[in-house]
């Protein structure tokens, strides 16, 4: 299983151990004591967090003063996908057949680019589909229902 890049860790805060975490998902649960993610130089649990300003202070078991942490610096935590049934996830759609009602293929998802109207499903010809108009999604297809010329 894929793992997901859900945060990283920014600096050191202070002098036992804590660091900075910015957060790059709303899953809260991954800042849970407990929670193990996962880094390049091996695994990190976490022992304590707590939210400050619109990042994370986090204590990692074994991390115990601030030259562990400045260790830390830059460190991109991962974390196994959650099953959240129901919910489509960008790393789902990646790869993921694209066709209309009438069954349609319209290509393939390369990527999937924020946007503050509504997300955009990039399909490897390079047309843009935001993701409001995807109506259904399973195994690795999803229908749309876009209006005419919309990939013209």
């Amino acid at each position: 299983m894929a793992l997901l890049e859900v945060g990283q860790i920014a600096k050191p805060h202070g002098l036992g151990g804590e660091v900075i975490v910015d957060l790059w998902t709303d899953r809260l649960e991954r800042m849970a004591p407990g929670t193990t993610l996962h880094t390049e130089a091996g695994p990190l649990t976490i022992q304590q967090a707590r939210p400050h300003q619109r990042r994370w202070i986090v204590v990692f078991a074994g991390v115990a003063d601030r030259d562990a942490a400045e260790a830390l610096r830059g460190t991109v935590l991962h974390a196994e996908p959650i099953d959240d049934p129901g919910t489509l996830w960008v790393h789902e759609l990646i790869g993921a057949r694209v066709e209309d009602r009438a069954g349609r293929s319209l290509g393939t998802v390369a990527a999937v680019e924020a946007n503050p109207a509504s997300d955009l499903l990039v399909l490897e010809s390079g047309g843009l589909i935001p993701l409001r108009f995807v109506v259904e999604s399973d195994e690795g297809r999803l229908v749309v229902e876009i209006p005419e010329g919309l990939l013209e």
